[in-house]
């Protein structure tokens, strides 16, 4: 087990429970936070594992989700539509 793998274990470990709690648990935005995290670290998890197991194709997995995470992101932003980020009493009243 080289030092790669070590840290595909570790980012694993201590890195995905919290996206996983963060997109299962809360509002929308906060659900669409961890997810973003969570792409995050599986790119850095696929990248790891491209040096780790020394597979070029792992590589070009991590760097398509790089790309298109972001655009994710956007498209499930855009379907949250007209909700804000406001507290929940500012959109009671009536406030913008």
């Amino acid at each position: 087990m080289n030092v790669w793998l070590v840290a595909i274990a570790v980012l694993l470990t201590l890195g995905m429970p919290p996206c996983v709690w963060a997109a299962g648990r809360g509002s929308a935005v906060e659900r669409l936070a961890g997810l973003s995290l969570a792409t995050t670290v599986v790119t850095a998890v696929l990248l790891l594992t491209a040096q780790g197991f020394g597979r070029s194709s792992f590589a070009d997995l991590g760097l398509v989700l790089a790309v298109l995470g972001p655009a994710g992101t956007l498209v499930f932003a855009r379907f949250l539509g007209g909700r804000s980020i406001e507290a929940p009493d500012a959109q009671a009243h009536g406030k913008p």
